[in-house]
């Protein structure tokens, strides 16, 4: 049984974190499977939106399993191949499963089905969407064990919600719900956890049917806004704009709308 599943279906990808007797934790094995699906999923240009979920339990991901990964933080013996094949460096592997630092190019929807702490909750706030149970609780934990988050979650934090909730959830450690979380602005929906994951799909094939080039186009000035300022970001709108009225898409939109079809847009 793969602890990374992958399904793909109509231009979208559905990742599903797969040890819900572990609470969805991050053992190697699964840091190295998520990393590596991430850079497949990355190069495929079929795929046009991801959705990221757990297998049902009470998390959707309960953060790194530190039995397995204190020990090899310390520079204890790696206790299998997958702990061997980070060892050398498993803040790096890591990071690569948690798009710390590689963005995966095109939009990804967080289906929260369950608790997202810790490393959960960092891999939440990679998301460019989130659709959230309203039974799920929220936390970053870290402060608690005399650490904070470093797979991104203080300073996405930081960036993605006002100071005060952000030093709450990062100065606490204490979990926050679903509907404090979407009150700040943290998350897009909260929803019955038996319906996160099919809100989180209907999200992603609207998100599909669309131009992915426009898509992708808005995608990277919303992510921009963040380091640039207002001058900056109206000039990267303008010019994404201007290359975008030159492709096969933005002919067959407008044709589309005129002849009253759905359009078939290539990426072109």
């Amino acid at each position: 049984m793969a602890v990374v599943e992958v399904e793909r279906s109509e231009h979208v990808a559905l990742v599903r974190l797969n040890r819900p007797e572990a609470r969805n934790a991050l053992d190697p094995e699964m840091v190295i499977a998520l990393g590596e699906t991430w850079d497949s999923l990355r190069g495929d240009d079929d795929i046009r939106v991801c959705v990221l979920n757990g297998s049902p339990c009470s998390s959707f991901c309960a953060g790194f399993d530190l039995a397995t990964f204190v020990p090899l933080l310390t520079g204890s013996p790696p206790a299998d191949r997958w702990g061997e094949r980070i060892a050398t460096d498993p803040t790096a592997a890591a990071a690569r499963a948690t798009l710390r630092h590689a963005d995966l190019g095109k939009p990804l929807i967080a289906a929260v089905n369950g608790h997202a702490i810790a490393g959960g909750l960092e891999l939440m706030l990679a998301a460019d969407l989130r659709v959230v149970a309203d039974t799920a609780r929220l936390a970053t934990g870290a402060v608690n064990v005399g650490l904070i988050p470093t797979m991104g979650g203080t300073a996405r934090l930081a960036l993605q919600v006002h100071r005060a909730f952000a030093a709450e959830l990062l100065l606490t450690g204490a979990p926050v719900t679903a509907s404090q979380a979407l009150e700040a602005g943290l998350i897009n929906r909260v929803v019955p956890a038996g319906d996160v994951l099919d809100v989180a799909m209907e999200l992603a094939l609207v998100i599909a049917a669309n131009a992915p080039l426009a898509v992708r186009a808005a995608r990277d000035i919303v992510r921009s806004a963040t380091e640039l300022g207002e001058t900056e970001l109206l000039s990267l709108e303008r010019d994404r704009g201007h290359e975008l009225e030159r492709t096969l898409d933005a002919v067959e939109g407008p044709r589309a709308y005129l002849e009253r079809r759905p359009a078939r847009f290539l990426g072109r």
